[in-house]
């Protein structure tokens, strides 16, 4: 392998390899000649999808694939490109599989940098998942006897989740 020296974004304190520069260090690199990378959608809908993308040799023989999966709206990048940022991520994972700029970390910066933006994004319950809380809360304040502490518990765990309205509809068990 040369010494290509990989372009590093660093994030949270540790390097991360962009996807773009597993691809020019893979198209550059005389020992990949004639080599391809493939992407095929074995998932695709106008909400979600899953991309495979495999390299594949000389010879025709598969030698690594990665795969991804993106949610239409779940990022600021996924509300307009969900399938192009899918095939970007599949394509930065079977580079790494092949092990392509991956000293510090088989995830890519792009990756790292979605996955920790949804996790600092608070979740928003769905409708249904607002009405499983409340049928549980009902259920658990209905069998327990001290009714002030179950409401209080509920209030600590499920809080953030539930609304004000749902709240006080609660607090009417608590008497």
């Amino acid at each position: 392998m040369s010494n290509y020296k990989f372009k590093t974004t660093n994030i949270r304190g540790k390097q991360y390899v962009e996807v773009n520069e597993r691809i020019k260090f893979f198209r550059q690199e005389e020992q990949y000649k004639n080599w391809s990378l493939i992407t095929e959608f074995t998932m695709l809908d106008s909400e979600q999808c899953v991309c495979k993308a495999s390299i594949v040799d000389a010879s025709n023989r598969i030698i690594s694939t990665g795969h991804a999966h993106e949610v239409q709206g779940s990022s600021n990048i996924n509300k307009t490109s969900y399938v192009e940022n899918c095939e970007t991520s599949a394509i930065g994972r079977a580079l790494a599989m092949l092990g392509i700029g991956i000293d510090t970390s088989i995830a890519s910066a792009n990756e790292v940098s979605d996955a920790i933006a949804k996790q600092d994004t608070p979740k928003e319950a769905t409708v249904a998942e607002e009405a499983n809380i409340m049928d549980k809360a009902v259920a658990y304040l209905k069998s327990q006897t001290d009714k002030k502490k179950a409401f209080e518990s509920i209030t600590s765990k499920y809080g953030e989740q539930l609304t004000e309205k749902q709240k006080a509809g609660l607090s009417k068990f608590v008497r």
